[in-house]
């Protein structure tokens, strides 16, 4: 096993890796810990007692976190004629059709969410094998396929963040910058916590959450008891 560096050991120690803390001392140890020379994420990761392979197992989800998430997120924009220039004015980043859909296939890809009108979705699945393992196919679901094109880039630069569990039922997200205060971080982690506990599928059997982890970009992982975070 490769020996831990300093820094490594330092940030973990105080931490014991078989405690459960509560929400508020947890999220103190993370910020605590949080030495590196920018602003780090605060990061939230569920386990969760589902298997994603099975469709009725599947959690997905979309959730405005009250505080924003504090990093400035650059929207695309499928849209044509009136919705285009309803989405510019709403701030969307990049806005364009047939033109977009060979940008992205030429590879250009600078933003991190992309919302599309119910008519632009046959041409953007065409990008289905670019957008999909990069998590910013649009899905309605989550709100990213739809005539309100101005609501959804405010909503999306505003701080909803997009969820997804992964294959071990592993489901994590960013949910603010150390630099917020306690507060702001709080209520934002709670109000994930309760997105995933309602977007809990018909198909989950016996616990649904069960272990909670927060760290920071760069920290490491301090285990929180569940029931804290509600």
């Amino acid at each position: 096993m490769a020996k831990l560096g300093k820094r490594t050991v330092a940030i973990r120690e105080g931490i014991d890796r078989k405690k459960l803390y509560p929400l508020e001392e947890a999220l103190k140890m993370v910020r605590e810990r949080a030495k590196a020379k920018f602003d780090e994420t605060v990061e939230v990761a569920f386990n969760l007692g589902v298997d994603p392979r099975h469709a009725d197992q599947m959690v997905r989800g979309v959730v405005n976190l009250p505080n924003g998430t504090g990093k400035t997120v650059r929207v695309a924009v499928f849209a044509k004629d009136a919705k285009a220039e309803e989405a510019r004015k709403a701030g969307a980043d990049v806005v364009g059709a047939e033109d977009l859909v060979a940008q992205v296939q030429e590879g250009n890809i600078n933003f991190d969410r992309v919302i599309a009108t119910p008519d632009m979705m046959p041409l953007v699945g065409r990008l289905g094998k670019i957008l999909g393992p990069r998590n910013l196919m649009p899905n309605p679901k989550v709100g990213t396929v739809t005539p309100d094109v101005a609501g959804a880039v405010k909503a999306a630069k505003g701080g909803a963040v997009e969820f997804r569990v992964e294959k071990a039922g592993i489901l994590h997200a960013g949910v603010g910058k150390v630099s917020f205060t306690e507060q702001a971080l709080i209520e934002n982690i709670k109000a994930f916590a309760d997105a995933v506990q309602k977007s809990k599928p018909a198909g989950a059997k016996g616990t649904y959450v069960k272990r909670v982890a927060l760290s920071s970009t760069m920290g490491p992982g301090v285990h929180i008891d569940p029931s804290s975070v509600h």
